[in-house]
């Protein structure tokens, strides 16, 4: 089994996020590390998340460098790709568990982790390890999915209980986008009054021109906010290459308005972006989930 106790330049893979000049790659000065991990051993429906993280890279390798709407090249703080994470097949809490070890080793040493899954079971795992050094921390969850079952098929852990794991660390939650959900879950909400927000109710504010959910998704987060970004949020328009796909998504700049007012209001402390299935669209998804990622590592440090 690898080590991850020494995680440095060594771990590096090949093909590295983004295009950049070793200066800006270096472990030992990048504010940024990137942490593939390339597990879909509990997707719900049709699998091809472990290649998500990779696509996600080899695609951002032809993105701009510059920011047209941050007015600025988010790169120069510097991002370090680490090699993928081994993967535990067949035992999921040891997947969570190894995840969480390697995070809190990267955050021991004062990185912005920003991690590429793989299935939404990733983040169970990145989240704890977060909570334990951020006391008072939120979540803010854009998804189609409330994830809020308690177990899926007999599992704790799974790609569909991640949002209920997380609570039992992190009670401060915010769910965005979300249009699927089954009756347990849409009771576990009303009782625990969980702030969540439909995707279309959030449409039918966008249509009468009102952006008051964004105030209100703010305004129930804590000062430091962990994001974490199923990339079925977006309507499958935008991004068909998710295993699991529902319709009437947001959009491009649903998601960017809500991520850049939470920036201007909060801290941003570390993220990620799962359920990326290449197999699925190769070309247009891979692309949409790259620039996520570098224009939140541009929201979150903007200097």
């Amino acid at each position: 089994m690898a080590d991850y106790t020494a995680l440095d330049d060594a771990l590096a893979p090949a093909i590295a996020f983004m295009h950049l000049d070793a200066h800006y790659t270096d472990y030992s000065t990048a504010r940024v590390v990137i942490t593939p991990v390339p597990f879909d051993g509990t997707t719900c429906y049709r699998p091809g998340a472990r290649e998500g993280s990779q696509a996600i890279i080899a695609a951002s390798r032809n993105l701009e460098l510059y920011d047209a709407e941050l007015r600025r090249s988010p790169y120069t703080v510097g991002i370090h790709t680490l090699r993928p994470v081994e993967i535990i097949n067949g035992d999921a809490e040891a997947m969570v568990n190894r995840i969480e070890q390697v995070t809190g080793h990267l955050l021991d040493a004062g990185k912005f982790v920003v991690t590429l899954g793989g299935d939404h079971l990733t983040s169970i795992g990145v989240i704890r390890a977060f909570a334990q050094r951020h006391a008072g921390m939120s979540v803010l969850q854009l998804d189609a999915h409330a994830d809020l079952r308690d177990e899926y098929e007999g599992a704790r852990y799974s790609a569909a209980t991640i949002m209920r794991r997380t609570l039992e660390v992190c009670p401060r939650t915010a769910q965005v986008g979300i249009r699927s959900l089954s009756e347990p879950e849409a009771r576990l909400v009303e009782e625990r009054k969980l702030p969540l927000w439909l995707a279309s109710d959030i449409h039918a504010q966008n249509m009468r021109g009102r952006r008051e959910w964004i105030e209100e998704v703010v305004g129930a987060l804590s000062d430091e906010v962990y994001v974490t970004f199923d990339i079925d949020a977006f309507d499958p328009s935008l991004v068909p290459g998710t295993g699991t796909p529902e319709p009437g998504g947001l959009g491009w700049y649903d998601a960017i308005g809500l991520l850049s007012a939470v920036a201007q209001r909060k801290r941003i402390i570390g993220c990620d972006v799962v359920e990326l299935s290449p197999l699925l669209d190769d070309h247009v998804s891979p692309v949409v989930a790259a620039k996520l990622v570098y224009k939140l590592i541009g929201l979150a440090l903007p200097a």
